[in-house]
């Protein structure tokens, strides 16, 4: 029975070991994997091997950047030492009751980059005639519908929204979309799919900037938190998530 007992604990031992090595590979992998995937999404998006290392590490980097774009006050009140200075003298300061300001920011990674990169996309997509141009309006439209539907506000957090909604409501636009206006504009027999990925792209990051950012920003007050950051999770943000998803299924 002792000897039973004894190999029992063995087992429990070597299963936790392997248990716990798993999730230290795991880990490790996880950022090769995902620089890997947005290294692939981005080439989808006619993006040169070296453009697109460097976007990719734009994205990274730049998520420590937050650009300051506007501010308003908070219904919150600090109590906040004022010095008054006499003949060059500090003297014992005074606390004075202020109104707490919340800024409101852009980030770089993940805002601002993938805006332009989408920018630059959207001259393929005009070059590729009436079909993409309308495919893309309408799957903005109806991204950000169901962005702004499904967002939530978490006080002092954030706009929380489901991660894998944006992407696959941006793919089932382009997918639909040029099925239904190709036939319409009379180019039923052109070959779309160089487009799909760019037109996917700007639809995935549309909806999550404008139907869970900027349409709640009348909200932003009731997040009550000091600074707000649109794109604020650098490639992990909805906005970025959201069109390399997009890019690579479609």
């Amino acid at each position: 029975m002792p000897n039973q007992q004894q190999n029992d604990l063995q087992v429990a031992q070597l299963s936790g070991c392997m248990m716990l090595t798993f999730m230290v590979f795991f880990g490790c992998m996880m950022p090769l994997i995902f620089v890997d995937l947005a290294d692939t999404a981005l080439r989808n998006l006619h993006l040169a091997p070296q453009a697109a290392i460097l976007v990719l590490f734009g994205m990274i980097f730049g998520s420590l950047i937050n650009i300051p774009i506007s501010r308003f006050p908070l219904d919150k009140e600090v109590n906040v030492p004022v010095f008054e200075s006499v003949v060059g003298l500090n003297l014992m300061p005074r606390m004075q009751r202020l109104r707490q300001e919340a800024i409101i920011a852009v980030n770089l990674g993940g805002c601002v980059i993938p805006v332009l990169l989408a920018v630059w996309l959207s001259r393929f997509i005009i070059a590729g005639g009436f079909t993409p141009i309308l495919v893309t309006l309408a799957g903005i439209s109806f991204n950000t519908v169901v962005c702004y539907r499904t967002s939530r506000l978490v006080p002092r957090m954030g706009i929380a929204m489901p991660v894998f909604i944006p992407p696959l409501a941006a793919v089932l636009a382009t997918w639909f979309g040029f099925g239904i206006f190709a036939p319409m504009t009379g180019e039923i027999g052109v070959d779309f799919h160089p487009l799909y990925a760019p037109v996917a792209f700007v639809i995935g990051i549309s909806g999550p900037l404008l139907g869970a950012d900027l349409l709640h920003w009348k909200d932003f007050k009731k997040l009550d938190a000091p600074s707000i950051s649109i794109g604020g999770a650098g490639t992990w943000d909805g906005i970025v998530l959201s069109g390399m998803i997009a890019s690579l299924l479609a």
